[in-house]
């Protein structure tokens, strides 16, 4: 007898409705975890249906409480593993503590490595993630590893809604390689902003200079994140002040921790993009915040891993950190 072969799509409580359109897209339905507290707030997972020589995906992004988001994964992950599941995927739209993925100064622990350790040890056989902060992170895991990129969505958007005179933005020097890449595709120049942050800090940014002509153009800058904010008004900032004419921001992951929202507002930026790899509330979405769907994506990730296909091939080769 041939076996079947099942895919299993399970979603934590992080961000249930990017799961469900993962899950249309895909035609299945989403199994059940039951997730519940008990009173001292431990987390409970028993799934309704079995397992057994199952293909499960497990689809948790690492939003606030990045803490309790993660632990119900790991719960979730060690459940279907005690089941019997074939093959377990930890899908992770955005992947917490990515920012610590080194030490850069004494006495400092590399938690991206540490949530690699975990999700391995809690019976993890295969990570899928968008845009990670940083593409070294691939190499804390000892088990396959998908790096997706959220950059086919952004890249339609810009050529529905750019203009002819764009110039593309690395906000700081860690990411003029993701804005080369951006820059090919829209045929269109690249520059980048010159940032220091004082030592000892992690929220406070200074931009110092731009490299590139940007005075009389749209400028686009492409980040990863943006989380307080900092870094990409305090470019814009600099670019206005430069004479650029029209200032947009784009990035896979809205953190959008405070003060963002104020900081956004205030800024020069006409226009925010991101991808709904995080949830936002229907009261933070400001009029200048756009948010494009990263599900179809995803979701063909999910079956390119389910049928053995390559990843890679899906995105031309652009996932590559």
């Amino acid at each position: 007898m041939v076996p079947r072969r099942r895919l299993e799509l399970v979603s934590g409580r992080s961000h249930p409705e990017l799961a469900q359109e993962i899950a249309t897209h895909l035609g299945v339905e989403l199994s059940k975890a039951n997730l519940r507290e008990f009173a001292n707030g431990e987390i409970h997972c028993r799934y309704d249906i079995s397992l057994r020589g199952s293909d499960v995906f497990i689809v948790q992004t690492h939003c606030g409480p990045v803490n309790d988001t993660l632990m119900e994964q790991l719960i979730m992950i060690d459940a279907a593993k005690r089941a019997s599941a074939k093959r377990i995927t930890a899908v992770c739209p955005y992947y917490g503590y990515s920012r610590q993925d080194r030490k850069a100064i004494g006495r400092e622990p590399i938690t991206a490595k540490l949530v690699a350790d975990v999700l391995q040890v809690a019976g993890a056989d295969r990570v899928v993630s968008l845009d990670l902060h940083s593409g070294q992170i691939q190499g804390f895991f000892d088990i396959p590893f998908d790096h997706l990129t959220a950059m086919p969505v952004l890249v339609e958007e810009l050529r529905r809604q750019g203009s002819a005179d764009m110039v593309i933005v690395a906000p700081d020097a860690g990411r003029v390689k993701v804005a080369e890449r951006f820059s090919q595709h829209m045929n269109s120049d690249l520059a980048f902003v010159h940032k220091r942050r004082p030592r000892g800090t992690h929220n406070q940014v200074e931009a110092l200079d731009v490299v590139g002509e940007v005075e009389g153009r749209h400028c686009v800058l492409i980040d990863d994140m943006i989380d307080t904010a900092g870094t990409i008004c305090a470019a814009a900032e600099l670019l206005a002040e430069r004479g650029a004419s029209d200032i947009w921001a784009m990035a896979t992951h809205p953190v959008l921790s405070d003060p963002a929202l104020e900081r956004l507002e205030k800024s020069p930026l006409s226009r925010v993009v991101v991808t709904d790899t995080l949830p936002i509330a229907p009261e933070r979405r400001i009029d200048k915040l756009a948010v494009l769907s990263v599900s179809k994506l995803i979701a063909d990730a999910i079956d390119a891993v389910f049928e053995d296909t390559s990843v890679s091939e899906i995105f031309g080769g652009d996932n590559l950190a």
